[in-house]
């Protein structure tokens, strides 16, 4: 299963049950999933507080769907990026 087709559907709880453990499992131990989690969230936070994202948080979460799209151009995702911090 690839994590980063389903990751917005399980931060949205749109996942089954054997779906959603087996996301949970491999976030535990996938640093490159696990920061885009943190972006994610830090998206849907900024978004509830009716504010804009971080500039950062949007251009990584730009850079992800890219190597969705084109995942043979590259992985950049363990490069030592950080997730965003809250303003």
């Amino acid at each position: 299963m690839q994590v980063a087709r389903v990751l917005q559907s399980y931060l949205d709880g749109e996942t089954d049950e054997i779906t959603a453990r087996r996301v949970a499992a491999h976030l535990e131990d996938c640093r490159r999933c696990g920061l885009e989690v943190a972006v994610y969230r830090e998206i849907k936070q900024s978004l509830a507080r009716h504010e804009a994202p971080a500039d950062e948080a949007v251009a990584r979460l730009r850079a992800f769907g890219e190597t969705l799209l084109h995942p043979d151009r590259g992985d950049d995702a363990d490069s030592g990026a950080q997730p965003p911090t809250s303003a």
